[in-house]
């Protein structure tokens, strides 16, 4: 008999072995979902958007730059996008914080993570923290906000945390709190142990104590309303929320007219 259990148990451990074991190997495709192209497309792309490479004084490229219109710019916006897409797609955040609403005037950065668009690499919580805060040293001679988008605003947390006297504020749209909580609820049968990337946005928070606002999808399909609001709940500085109460994780309404990005950018200014 305990031969016979054996004979049936040893296939299904081995079966269930294997499941875990492709989990963990091929996760980061269930997380990152980068559009590539070449450098010569994307600065073509580039060119078309009215946006300027950015580039490490080594001439690396770190992503892509909007100077403000006036030419006067008070500081800088340093923008982290989402888990999808590329930096290029995320125009919206240079016409909503460029508005002639908005002050001070900032010049506008687009970073680009490795591993999409043109750059070379592979996506990873540390690979995108490497990059932000290169990016962030690459721009700390003038007082610098972070804006982070879903996974960005995650990203812009960690950075935060490192950089806390270079960060004068953060700007966090539909922001993670971290991938375990997000993971249990989208694969509740997955055992969150075998996360490679946490990105504890909900850490970084409670470290870093510069002025920080969250705009909030209502009716977050995605990375969840509540755990959004419990992010920031987890700032351990001043912090204001908007909430957009019918949006979806990908439905926020990015128009620039709307009065709410010159009152997030004023707020997150405090210190300027």
């Amino acid at each position: 008999m305990k031969h016979l259990l054996r004979l049936v148990l040893l296939p299904v451990l081995i079966t269930s072995l294997g499941i875990l074991l492709l989990a963990f190997l091929g996760q980061r495709r269930l997380i990152y979902f980068p559009d590539r192209e070449s450098l010569a497309a994307s600065l073509m792309r580039a060119r078309g958007l009215g946006l300027e490479p950015w580039r490490a004084p080594s001439g690396t490229l770190l992503g892509w730059r909007a100077p403000h219109p006036s030419s006067s710019a008070a500081g800088r916006l340093l923008v982290f996008h989402g888990n999808a897409g590329s930096a290029l797609d995320r125009l919206h955040f240079v016409k909503a914080f460029q508005s002639p609403k908005v002050s001070p005037a900032l010049d506008v950065y687009l970073l680009e993570y490795p591993g999409y668009g043109p750059l070379e690499g592979k996506p990873s919580e540390g690979s995108f923290l490497a990059a932000a805060l290169a990016g962030v040293d690459a721009l700390a001679d003038k007082p610098l906000l972070l804006c982070g988008e879903s996974l960005g605003g995650a990203v812009a947390s960690l950075a935060a945390a490192q950089r806390p006297v270079v960060v004068r504020g953060l700007i966090l749209v539909a922001p993670v709190k971290n991938l375990a909580e997000i993971g249990r609820r989208h694969y509740p049968l997955l055992p969150s142990f075998l996360l490679r990337d946490r990105f504890r946005a909900d850490r970084a928070l409670a470290v870093y104590k510069g002025p920080a606002t969250f705009l909030i999808a209502g009716r977050d399909e995605v990375v969840f309303t509540d755990l959004s609001l419990a992010l920031q709940a987890a700032h351990a500085g001043p912090h204001r929320a908007w909430v957009e109460p019918s949006a979806s994780h990908n439905g926020l309404d990015f128009d620039p007219a709307l009065p709410r990005w010159a009152e997030m950018a004023a707020f997150a200014c405090k210190v300027f």
